[in-house]
């Protein structure tokens, strides 16, 4: 049985929209610098000088210790608010509507110090997991040991699916994340279309456009422009994303959860 997860709060979620706006940035900089370039108000911190930074950035094989845009912290916090809270209830609330399905597990009233704390531990495990399978992303395309676009998705995508299993193992999550690895690159194309950032050649081998039906290219024209077939994503990244919806729910079970019951604590203040 799968737990309910617990009723939004404006806390836990503003909690979430700042760890996304914050931490989000500097994880997607493991990969981003060997897939695209940033276009409109570009971000880049370079390492400390001396030997560190530089021992750092050949280890790490990252040119800037942190390459971003200011674009980018907002679109990450909406995001992980979307991925960590809302996806999630909506798969959960479409699965109770099918009959015959297994019971879920009501929530209790108030999460116990202990069950707090299995979520804090679970949030931390798939943060940091997060980062691993987007730093291995960054070591596939960089290294492409395997020498097809294609194994190196299936690698990428196997992670993400036992990170799945050892985090998290509920239906609502496998569907969120799914749908979100499908969705969040195609997602990218109104920011790629209007100059916020682009893939580099090296990198751009996902053409999702090409080949559409004339009637359907003459509707996204006024919002892509004309080239919009050519319009290139990364096909690396959809794992990514399974990953990051992965971590943003941990984390929003854990800020809905602790922010539920601070507000508990609160109301028996008041009453006394």
């Amino acid at each position: 049985m799968q737990p309910l997860l617990p009723k939004l709060r404006a806390g836990g979620s503003a909690k979430l929209f700042v760890f996304g706006a914050t931490i989000g940035p500097v994880v997607d900089s493991f990969h981003n610098q060997c897939l695209l370039r940033y276009d409109w108000a570009p971000i880049t911190v370079p390492w400390p000088a001396g030997p560190l930074g530089s021992s750092l950035a050949r280890l790490l094989e990252q040119e800037y210790l942190l390459c971003s845009s200011w674009s980018v912290p907002l679109l990450l916090g909406f995001a992980y608010v979307v991925l960590g809270d809302l996806l999630p209830r909506l798969f959960q609330w479409m699965l109770l509507q099918i009959p015959n399905q297994p019971s879920q597990q009501p929530q209790q009233q108030q999460p116990t110090t202990r069950q707090s704390g299995n979520l804090r531990t679970k949030a931390i495990l798939a943060v940091v997991t997060t980062a691993l399978i987007i730093k291995l992303s960054q070591f596939l395309e960089l290294h492409d040991p395997f020498l097809s676009a294609d194994t190196n998705y299936a690698v990428l995508l196997t992670a993400t699916l036992i990170q799945w299993w050892a985090l998290d193992g509920s239906l609502a999550a496998l569907l969120a994340a799914g749908i979100t690895s499908i969705g969040g690159p195609l997602s990218e194309l109104p920011f790629v279309a209007n100059g916020l950032w682009h893939y580099i050649p090296e990198a751009g081998d996902y053409l999702p456009l090409t080949n559409l039906p004339e009637n359907l290219g003459n509707f996204l024209k006024p919002w892509l422009g004309d080239s919009y077939s050519k319009l290139a994503l990364s096909s690396i990244t959809g794992p990514c994303y399974f990953a990051v919806t992965l971590d943003a729910i941990a984390l929003g079970r854990w800020f809905q959860s602790s922010s539920r019951r601070d507000d508990d604590n609160q109301e028996k203040r008041e009453i006394q």
